[in-house]
């Protein structure tokens, strides 16, 4: 019975839409036809057909809101006007068509019904779309500097962090484990909307649980509903959240495991639980990766992402946050300097570029320059000697540069020491030879890194299995 009651109210999303058309279509021929009056009792029985499925729809929309979790308070002006509208979808019936045997009709004005009509299924259309779609729903495209002007912006719940010089400090319930659940949970297990009559917004609703009983037993991770629906396959019917939802990962879980099997303590510190520090190094801020440059360029256009790729480049952005891209001529040992303006329409975008085993020559840098963001440049085993190559200089960013199996000779290293962010140079196998004493890479210096190293022969390399 619990089955056919839920399918029937999840009908209501689709027989909440004839009311409305029927009711609509009868106030558009009721202002069309409001000189002749011709099509009377066809306009009344529009509205009949929309008293019939505006009943209709105050059943289903009551049981979805029986099997959904929805608290009243959630709902009650959506259902009171719902049936307000049903009702004066009647009465409107019976003013047009059968007004003669009721007479307290007659003396109500056709408009009044038109108007109060109007406003009925405007604001109950409404107060649905705040409910299924939340309140934010018509305002939601908007930037949230207009939505904070506005008094509207967003509830936004941000993933936990750990200060990882003071982390045992930290409270795991309010620290890690309410913000996984706001992230994760909240959306269906609210003050407004408590699906299986479970709210997990705050401590008295998790204690409580929903109506299969209590989440969580103490110290029992797997017979707590809380975490034993996490960890079911993503297919599973009780699976939490749904597959359709954003999915907690794996450290998130682990967390709400850890809170669980220590008691479920509200208020104790990580350290007072004496919890190991790698269950939280997801948690510790990640360092920014300042390899490439900070500023923002435009985004390449898919069609000419896909230009570069037929004619044989490999192309790639170098995050999903970031407009960057690399570029390597892995698949295309033909490249030149003639090849090079193929390129131009990304030059802004380029910041890792290898060119390694190409038929590039010293006439590549002239055109190299003209890459304003280039950071990673490879040019080993190509024919390149260094002639010219001063003209990098106003690569502002260029950090890196591989000449490794190049002809690349030693007048030339005086010209790499006067770049501006140049932090290591990779000459192995080139005309150089290898110093005798090779200092280790010093903060705010170029590195000149020759190669050839040799590792210490140690005990267990002698070893035969």
């Amino acid at each position: 019975m619990e089955v056919i009651q839920q399918l029937i109210g999840r009908l209501h999303p689709v027989v909440v839409h004839l009311p409305i058309g029927f009711i609509v279509a009868g106030l558009l021929l009721q202002w069309y036809d409001r000189k002749n009056n011709e099509w009377t009792k066809i306009i009344g029985i529009l509205f009949q057909w929309g008293f019939i499925f505006a009943t209709i729809a105050c059943i289903t929309g009551y049981l979805l809101y029986q099997g959904e979790g929805y608290t009243f308070d959630t709902v009650k002006y959506h259902l009171w006007l719902g049936i307000t509208t049903a009702i004066f979808s009647f009465l409107m019936y019976l003013r047009l068509v059968i007004p003669s045997k009721i007479n307290f009709l007659k003396r109500i004005p056709v408009l009044l019904f038109s108007f109060s009509l109007f406003f009925l299924i405007s604001f109950t259309g409404h107060l649905g779309g705040n409910i299924t779609r939340g309140s934010d729903y018509l305002l939601e495209p908007l930037p949230n500097s207009i939505k904070t002007m506005l008094g509207v912006g967003p509830k936004i719940y941000e993933m936990p962090t750990l200060d990882e010089d003071n982390w045992e400090e930290a409270v795991l319930y309010t620290d890690l484990v309410q913000p996984i659940l706001n992230t994760k949970c909240i959306s269906c297990h609210n003050s407004k909307k408590e699906k299986g009559k479970l709210q997990l917004e705050e401590e008295n609703g998790i204690l409580k649980g929903g109506e299969d009983g209590a989440v969580i037993e103490p110290n029992d991770p797997k017979n707590s509903a809380l975490y034993a629906r996490l960890v079911l396959p993503l297919e599973h019917e009780d699976h939490m959240p749904p597959k359709d939802k954003t999915q907690p990962s794996i450290e998130e879980i682990e967390i709400i495991k850890t809170w669980i099997a220590n008691m479920n303590s509200f208020d104790k510190s990580i350290g007072e639980l004496g919890l190991k520090k790698e269950l939280f190094y997801m948690f510790f801020p990640k360092e920014k990766d300042d390899t490439y440059p900070d500023v923002e360029v435009a985004e390449i256009a898919a069609d000419t992402i896909s230009t570069i790729k037929k004619k044989g480049f490999h192309i790639e952005r170098v995050s999903e946050e970031s407009n960057f891209v690399r570029i390597s001529c892995i698949n295309k040992p033909s490249f030149s300097e003639g090849d090079f303006d193929l390129l131009s329409a990304v030059k802004n975008q380029i910041v890792y570029l290898d060119l390694g085993a190409t038929k590039i020559t010293d006439a590549i840098f002239e055109k190299l320059s003209t890459l304003p963001h280039l950071t990673v440049l490879k040019m080993g085993n190509t024919s390149v000697t260094g002639k010219n190559i001063e003209t990098l200089e106003k690569l502002e960013y260029l950090k890196n540069l591989n000449l490794m199996g190049t002809n690349f000779e030693e007048v030339h290293l005086a010209s790499l020491k006067s770049f501006k962010k140049l932090q290591i140079v990779y000459l192995f196998n080139t005309r150089i030879k290898n110093p005798d004493n090779i200092d280790r890479p010093k903060e705010g210096k170029i590195f000149f890194d020759y190669g050839g190293y040799e590792l210490p022969t140690i005990a267990t390399d002698s070893i035969i299995y």
